[in-house]
């Protein structure tokens, strides 16, 4: 009878383990579970980023579009160039206002809708945009009434339309993503779409400008709405979630949030440099060149053109190549930035210019995706709303002070904005070398709320 036993352990028949043992190993297996599920996210984040682009590229290229015909236009309808100044700068204040706002509404509500909602705001703007120079180009609107409806239409309405999409878009990059990697990889990718913007819109502008000062006005709210029809049929649904009751929210982020505010104030100043320069630049050609306005105007768009190709190539290519945590990115991207503000001190030259502005968006394509990525590792997925919408108001209050003081600068000296671009580099190069936070950032969200 001792063979017995041994004959059922080898009968091929006998089975009866397996079945139990597979259901056991499933039961009992979390990392199985875990594979599957990211694998299912991976195929909707692959599904979910093309979309993203889509979104933020059709919504900025919409704003560029119409940068080669503003100037024109202000002209042929009466407004002056304080007016016209007034009408970016209000919408510069309206994007950074609105960016907090769009935050805690993607934390309350989602952020498919947010990012929907924001581009039919925008889309809404452009449109009343058009109709408004449509009407007084015709001279059936005063110049008075023009002006006011175009701060309606052009600064608040597509303002704060705009101010959604990347906070939305930032948002649910950070929601479907865990590595430091991973995300400032997306993160770049969203940042690549903002830099081909600024090449793209100018030059869409620029064509078909030649058929009159309408056509691209005309453009922007027709390509917006064709795109925003595009992203919500391709976008993937968010699950459903519960709404959490009020006293179980996270209390709303404020920008000297112990966790944040280092990545913040290094952010801030490398995109204040940007700003400072931005609004100078052709005047810093006309004058140091001795340029006619036509020539200044081809000089300017040329070294536009090659800033936004290689913010486009470093954002789009080459971080997400190198799979730096977001700090390194800071941390490398700062100095350069530096580097490219000073070289630009001494550049009387075309190719100089070109050369130093070229090095310093190779800095700003590192620091950017880090800048934007580090503070959405520091907070809980319940925070990922707000704190996107704390890096665009950051951002867009840069271009609230940059070109009024860049502007006021100038006048007092001409190297004035280009002095103050290099010590707001150097301050933050000194700031992410040596402030502890970000020597010793995390590379992976935390839940827990820090001092």
């Amino acid at each position: 009878m001792a063979g017995g036993p041994r004959t059922q352990v080898r009968d091929p028949r006998s089975r009866t383990h397996r079945p139990t043992a597979r259901r056991s190993y499933q039961v009992r297996s979390p990392s199985i579970k875990a594979y599957l599920s990211r694998m299912e996210v991976q195929v909707t984040d692959r599904r979910r980023l093309p979309v993203l682009l889509v979104a933020v590229l059709s919504t900025f290229t919409a704003q560029q579009v119409l940068t080669p015909v503003l100037a024109p236009l202000a002209r042929e309808i009466g407004l002056t160039e304080v007016a016209l100044g007034s009408v970016v700068t209000v919408a510069a204040v309206v994007f950074a206002g609105t960016a907090l706002l769009w935050g805690k509404a993607v934390d309350r509500f989602g952020r498919r809708p947010v990012l929907l909602l924001g581009m039919a705001l925008a889309l809404i703007g452009l449109s009343g945009f058009a109709v408004v120079s449509q009407l007084t180009i015709v001279e059936a609107l005063d110049t008075t009434s023009a002006y006011v409806l175009i701060l309606a239409t052009r600064s608040i309405l597509f303002g704060a339309g705009l101010g959604a999409v990347p906070v939305a878009a930032i948002a649910l990059i950070a929601a479907s993503t865990e590595g430091d990697a991973d995300r400032t990889r997306g993160i770049g990718q969203i940042g690549a779409a903002q830099g081909l913007a600024l090449v793209l819109g100018p030059a869409l502008g620029g064509l078909l400008s030649v058929a009159g000062l309408l056509g691209p006005i005309w453009l922007a709210p027709a390509l917006l709405l064709v795109m925003l029809v595009v992203v919500a049929v391709l976008l993937p649904r968010e699950p459903a979630r519960a709404a959490a009751p009020d006293t179980e929210r996270p209390p709303a982020l404020r920008p000297w949030d112990g966790r944040l505010w280092p990545v913040l104030a290094a952010g801030f100043l490398l995109y204040l440099a940007l700003a400072l320069l931005q609004i100078v630049l052709g005047f810093l050609l006309q004058d140091r060149l001795e340029l006619d306005s036509a020539s200044t105007v081809a000089a300017t768009g040329t070294v536009f053109v090659v800033c936004g190709v290689v913010l486009i190539l470093v954002q789009g290519v080459v971080v997400p190549r190198l799979r730096w945590p977001a700090a390194r990115l800071l941390r490398v991207g700062a100095p350069i930035a530096l580097a490219g503000t000073l070289a630009l001190l001494p550049a009387n030259a075309l190719w100089a210019v070109v050369a130093a502005m070229g090095l310093l968006a190779v800095g700003l394509g590192l620091a950017m995706p880090g800048f934007a990525t580090a503070p959405t590792l520091l907070v809980g997925p319940e925070e990922q709303g707000g704190v996107a919408g704390l890096v665009q108001a950051v951002t867009g209050l840069t271009f609230v002070i940059g070109p009024i003081a860049g502007t006021g600068l100038y006048e007092l000296l001409h190297q004035a904005p280009v002095v103050a671009a290099a010590i707001a580099c150097a301050a933050a190069t000194v700031f992410v070398l040596l402030h502890p936070a970000l020597r010793a950032a995390p590379r992976r969200a935390v839940t827990t709320v820090g001092s």
